[in-house]
């Protein structure tokens, strides 16, 4: 699967909207730690990553979850593991 950052963005929002349906994506501020922002505890996270896992087909290992603070680094991260598979 080939997506642009954009797209992922919205793959990820959607998956968090799904999950937390009180939250507002127009109120996630990027480049801040996003756990706290959409109130999610620990296993609420689990099931976010889990749910990226099974829309995007990416395996998010517990070594990298410091890389996906952030929706920005998440993004990136996800982007970045699309386009190698892609290869």
């Amino acid at each position: 699967m080939s997506l642009n950052r954009e797209q992922v963005r919205a793959e990820v929002l959607a998956v968090l909207k799904r999950l937390a349906p009180e939250i507002d994506p127009a109120q996630i501020v990027a480049n801040e730690v996003l756990r706290p922002q959409v109130d999610l505890d620990s296993m609420d996270w689990l099931n976010v990553l889990a749910s990226i896992h099974e829309q995007l087909g990416v395996n998010i290992p517990e070594l990298d979850y410091g890389k996906v603070q952030t929706l920005d680094a998440m993004v990136a991260y996800l982007a970045d593991k699309l386009a190698a598979a892609a290869e």
